[in-house]
């Protein structure tokens, strides 16, 4: 049945804290490595670089690293989630750092073995003596170089002893890990924004639950509105019978009555109900009150077979109906037919509810559409449809009548 329960809704958006989900946050680190893993292999390529197998091998080792480390990263830095922004920020700009140095290294460690075999094979090729320093690098071997050139003519020509070919480990690891070091800014930053999505998308749910928990509020004060009002009105009536010592028909209103709420009483406040059914509430209705005007009182139902499944707001045909009587019924001298119609019109259910009585020979038309139940329609329909619902209401030639327009419902 559809209906609107503020009380058995989901928990809702403001006790729970935002987060970019798992996979949104693995996806976004695997493709970002996985782009900087594809343009460093396209590069080289383009610029021919030699042991290519042995190289795409090899960054496919360090595109899992960086991927496991930038998913380190996030494990700290989504621990300042509920922080504000510069304190985020600082955090990832602290952290970042020694992640970054972290991948350096592994990076280093990977290359290292691939780039001393070229650097000495194009030592070998240029006939330059290499050695190794103490700090384990290759170096140009400038004693070898002076023994062979003369150290006089060495003393001029002869290269410092630095390696041409690879600085020192440091220099190696604070260039790459530079270049990490901004990558993964770059992350983190994308993640902040994909967290300050996720927060805009958390404040439209909760405010799409407070809409959900003031519409459902305000139907059910509406429909308490109309419980009372109905209530009074019989209660009069069936007073009258027992004044009038007509105990058998009060006995009868009273298991109508009884029955009428039995069924009213049976749905929740803000459900919707089939038109079958809120047709029968209706019936129960003019039952009872035709035992007040046993004379008067006539009722017409008009409504194609097809449509009976179809959903209206529970009792929305009530005030409409019970206007009918009150206006209609009760003023005139003579039979009045109250009819209650159906039928479907470019998209939308049309229900009308129609009487002849005196209309404004009395004054009883104006009366019809300015009480407590026309306007309380107006209200429920607004709340429940906004403005996919219409209401028209006027005297008739032979009457008056209620037109509304909803749109067409068939969830259960």
């Amino acid at each position: 049945m559809t209906q609107i329960r503020a009380e058995e809704a989901a928990p809702p958006a403001s006790d729970q804290s935002p987060s970019v989900p798992f996979r949104v946050v693995i996806g976004s680190i695997a493709i970002l490595w996985f782009l900087n893993f594809a343009f460093i292999t396209i590069r080289a390529i383009l610029l021919d670089f030699e042991y290519q197998g042995e190289l795409v091998f090899l960054r496919l080792q360090l595109f899992a690293i960086a991927v496991a480390l930038t998913l380190g990263l996030w494990v700290i830095i989504r621990l300042f989630d509920r922080f504000r922004l510069p304190v985020r920020v600082g955090v990832a700009v602290v952290v970042a750092l020694p992640v970054a140095l972290c991948l350096a290294q592994a990076s280093v460690t990977l290359f290292t073995p691939i780039n001393e075999r070229i650097i000495t094979e194009r030592a070998e090729a240029e006939n330059v003596p290499l050695r190794r320093n103490e700090e384990g690098q290759l170096e140009l071997d400038t004693a070898a170089i002076r023994a062979s050139a003369g150290s006089d003519q060495a003393d001029n020509t002869a290269p410092p002893a630095k390696s041409r070919f690879a600085g020192s480990r440091w220099q190696q690891l604070i260039d790459t890990g530079l270049g990490h070091y901004f990558v993964m800014l770059a992350w983190c930053a994308l993640y902040f924004a994909m967290l300050a999505g996720e927060r805009a998308r958390m404040a439209e749910r909760r405010e799409a639950e407070f809409r959900a928990a003031a519409r459902a509020a305000e139907l059910r004060s509406l429909r308490y509105q109309v419980n009372p009002h109905f209530l009074f009105n019989t209660l009069n009536s069936l007073s009258s019978l027992i004044l009038t010592g007509k105990n058998d028909r009060a006995e009868a209103m009273l298991q109508t009555l009884a029955e009428f709420y039995r069924q009213s009483l049976n749905d929740a406040p803000t459900a919707d109900v089939t038109l079958e059914e809120e047709i029968a509430l209706q019936r129960l209705y003019l039952e009872i009150e035709e035992m007040r005007f046993p004379k008067r009182l006539r009722t017409a139902i008009d409504v194609p077979e097809e449509l009976l499944d179809l959903r209206v707001p529970g009792m929305i045909l009530q005030p409409l109906v019970e206007n009918s009587v009150k206006y209609g019924v009760a003023r005139s001298t003579g039979p009045v037919t109250i009819t209650i119609s159906a039928r479907q019109e470019y998209g939308r259910l049309v229900v009308s509810v129609t009487d002849n009585g005196p209309g404004l020979k009395d004054g009883a038309g104006e009366a019809h559409g300015t009480g407590i139940g026309l306007a309380n329609v107006r209200q429920r329909l607004h709340a429940r449809f906004g403005e996919e619902a219409h209401i028209v209401s006027g005297v008739t030639g032979d009457g008056y009548a209620t037109h509304l327009r909803i749109p067409v419902n068939t969830d259960v």
